[in-house]
């Protein structure tokens, strides 16, 4: 019986989901709550040694957060322009929507049919447990409508696992990174797409490679992007219906979850 998501306790107080608007905060010129502004040099030295962490140990979903900020300036700028021409994405980047638990009606999702989006979503957090709290707030980005981009980025980035059937080991991380590196372009999407395999397993890896890997492009290609996409007015859709919307296909019939 689904009895919420599971929430690790160091995020599960505290939160506050701010829109990122662009209005400036103190004497600082803060775009944004939490913006810290930072050089050129001081984002080439921060991304430096964001990489190195993450690349070390890819659940550093800190790192990840800092290098993604750092070195994905021009990727955004792409994202927030498809975003701008789509009706459905330039109405997200107006009504700035956050996916939390703060503003998630579990209630409502527990209550939705079964094979729904908002069902199998919570299914997803429940089974890996996860939290959609954990993404760490947007703090290196210096255009307040890009830092909304890239938190929107994250906190869609568990939508995504469900989209794709994916679990949250290291398998199943790499191949949604492949699918966001097609879809986005970010280099931390793309670093974690090349440099996440050295982890695996001789198995895993012949199976990502030969399979995985070859099926995440060709859906990332296929797809139009998923950051158009009002996931918060679609719950009750079914979730085959927004893959078959999509153009994203069953993955690979291997048993992702039993390899690392």
């Amino acid at each position: 019986m689904w009895s919420g998501p599971w929430v690790p306790p160091r995020f599960a107080a505290g939160r506050v989901d701010v829109p990122l608007r662009g209005v400036r905060h103190g004497a600082a010129g803060l775009l944004y709550p939490g913006h810290i502004p930072t050089s050129p040099l001081q984002k080439a030295l921060l991304a430096a040694g964001s990489a190195g962490m993450a690349l070390y140990n890819p659940y550093r979903h800190d790192m990840v957060a800092v290098l993604g900020e750092t070195t994905g300036l021009r990727a955004l700028k792409v994202l927030r322009d498809q975003m701008r021409k789509d009706p459905e994405g330039a109405e997200i980047l107006q009504k700035r929507p956050r996916i939390s638990l703060s503003t998630l009606d579990l209630d409502k999702l527990r209550s939705l049919p079964e094979g729904s989006l908002g069902q199998e979503y919570l299914c997803f957090l429940d089974v890996n447990r996860v939290s959609p709290d954990t993404r760490a707030p947007t703090r290196f980005v210096d255009d307040e409508e890009l830092a909304y981009v890239i938190q929107r980025y994250r906190e869609i980035h568990d939508m995504l696992h469900t989209l794709l059937g994916m679990p949250t080991n290291i398998l199943g991380e790499i191949v949604v990174k492949w699918f966001e590196a097609v879809q986005t372009g970010l280099p931390m999407c793309i670093l974690g797409a090349l440099f996440g395999p050295i982890r695996l397993s001789a198995q895993s890896l012949q199976v990502l490679v030969s399979e995985l890997i070859p099926w995440a492009i060709q859906n990332g290609r296929r797809a139009p992007c998923v950051l158009n996409l009002y996931y918060e007015r679609r719950w009750e859709q079914p979730l085959r219906a927004l893959r078959e919307e999509l153009g994203i296909t069953d993955p690979p019939t291997v048993h992702v979850r039993g390899l690392a």
